[in-house]
């Protein structure tokens, strides 16, 4: 299974850089992972809430193939224990999920229109982490789900 994770803006605290390699190189030894970072669109503070999340959208539909599983990163997600996660991801696995993309919408969200794109959405917590945080716990619990599913003993 490929794991994708697409997020609009970069990371620009050195230290979160730095972990967020370190993790993505452990999840290389389970799965194959990408990372895509869209930089942010030019917008003015004058557009509206909808625009923004609608040129937020377009962006990252054009990273998303017709074949992609797709699960947001939102806040009105399922919440789920890293064990559940883990089981989550192990049922893609077993029902041969080739492409598996998850995303990190925009600072507004994203469109209703991208919704329906999606196959499911989950939630990290009903507290709000800057996109730059999120994508660092994404990866430690991404690699966490990976080491339960490989009988790893990391998770204790």
């Amino acid at each position: 299974m490929h794991c994708k994770l697409i997020c609009l803006g970069k990371t620009k605290n050195a230290h979160l850089s730095s972990l967020i390699q370190e993790y993505i190189e452990k999840l290389n030894y389970y799965t194959t992972f990408e990372l895509v970072v869209i930089p942010d669109a030019k917008t003015s503070i004058k557009q509206s809430l909808a625009h923004r999340k609608k040129q937020d959208t377009s962006l990252l539909l054009k990273h998303i193939k017709a074949t992609d599983n797709v699960i947001l990163l939102d806040e009105r997600g399922k919440e789920m224990t890293s064990v559940d996660f883990a089981h989550f991801i192990e049922g893609k696995q077993s029902i041969s999920i080739k492409n598996i993309v998850f995303v990190i919408g925009g600072a507004y969200g994203v469109s209703e229109s991208f919704l329906l794109k999606t196959q499911q959405c989950i939630s990290f917590s009903k507290m709000t982490f800057s996109h730059q945080m999120i994508r660092l716990f994404f990866l430690e619990q991404l690699y966490r789900a990976f080491t339960i599913i490989n009988g790893h003993p990391y998770h204790h």
